[in-house]
C-alpha cells in the first residue's frame, strides 16, 4: 500500500465530549482515532455519530497495559474491533496482541483496511536493539505503519527515539511520539522529521503530553514554512 503523506494529523476521540466536538468541527483533522475501549459501555454514541465524522477512521481497542480503558478482556476487544472494522480506514493493534488478535489482523487485510502495529512503553525508551526488534516484528507482520510511543523524560531518551526514527523510517512508515517531561518537545521534533501520524486531543487528553489540535496544526505550519 502507498505510504501516507507526512505529518498527517489524527484527532483522538476519547470521550463523549470529544465525539460531539469531532462531529461539529468545521475543519476536521486528516483522520480520527476512535478509542473503542473508552466507549465500551457507550457504543450507541459511536454508532450514531460515525457517519457524521467526515474523515477516515482509525479503530483501536487499547490493551489495558498500554493505556486501555475499562480493563477490557481480549475477547471484548476482539469483538469491538470486528464490529467496527467495516467503518475503519485503519486498525491499530498492539504488538503484544498481534497473535491473539490474528483474526482481526487478517480480516483487516482482507478488507484492505490499513494495519498499524503499535507499541507503548510508559516507563522508558528501550535500547536500540529492542527498538529494532519491534520494527522487525512489525515488518514481519505486514504492518503498513509502526506506531511507537515511549517515555522521554531525559534528553538521552528523546535522542534515542529520534535516532531510531531517522534510521528506520525510510524502510517502514513510522508514527513516533514521546511521553513524559520532554513529550511535547519530542513529538514536535518527530512531526518535523516526518512522523506519518501525529496525534492531537480534541479537548479531553488521554495523556498530559498530547498536544491539542490547534497546537499540532501550528507545528505543521512551521514545517511548511
Amino acid at each position: 500500500m502507498k505510504r501516507p503523506p507526512a505529518a498527517q494529523i489524527v484527532g483522538v476521540i476519547f470521550s463523549s465530549a470529544d465525539l460531539r466536538r469531532a462531529v461539529r468541527l468545521s475543519n476536521p483533522p486528516d483522520l480520527f482515532e476512535v478509542r473503542l475501549d473508552a466507549f465500551a459501555h457507550r457504543l450507541g454514541e459511536v454508532k450514531t455519530a460515525i457517519e457524521k465524522l467526515r474523515r477516515p477512521l482509525i479503530m483501536t481497542a487499547r490493551h489495558p497495559r498500554e493505556g486501555g480503558e475499562n480493563q477490557l478482556s481480549l475477547r471484548a476487544r476482539r469483538a469491538l474491533l470486528l464490529q467496527f472494522l467495516p467503518h475503519a480506514a485503519y486498525v491499530d493493534i498492539e504488538l503484544r496482541s498481534a497473535r491473539a488478535l490474528a483474526a482481526v489482523w487478517e480480516e483487516a487485510g482482507a478488507r484492505h483496511v490499513r494495519r498499524i502495529i503499535s507499541f507503548h512503553d510508559f516507563s522508558k525508551t528501550p535500547g536500540r536493539a529492542r527498538l529494532d526488534r519491534i520494527a522487525g516484528d512489525a515488518q514481519s507482520l505486514g504492518a503498513d505503519i509502526l506506531k511507537i510511543a515511549t517515555r522521554t523524560d531525559t534528553s538521552a531518551q528523546s535522542a534515542r527515539l529520534l535516532e531510531f526514527f531517522a534510521a528506520t523510517s525510510p524502510n517502514l512508515p513510522i508514527a513516533a511520539m514521546g511521553l513524559g517531561r520532554l513529550g511535547k518537545k519530542s513529538r514536535r521534533a518527530l512531526a518535523c522529521s516526518g512522523s506519518v501520524l501525529n496525534y492531537a486531543h480534541l479537548g479531553d487528553a488521554p495523556l498530559p503530553d498530547q498536544p491539542s489540535l490547534r497546537e499540532l496544526r501550528s507545528w505543521t505550519l512551521d514545517i511548511e514554512r
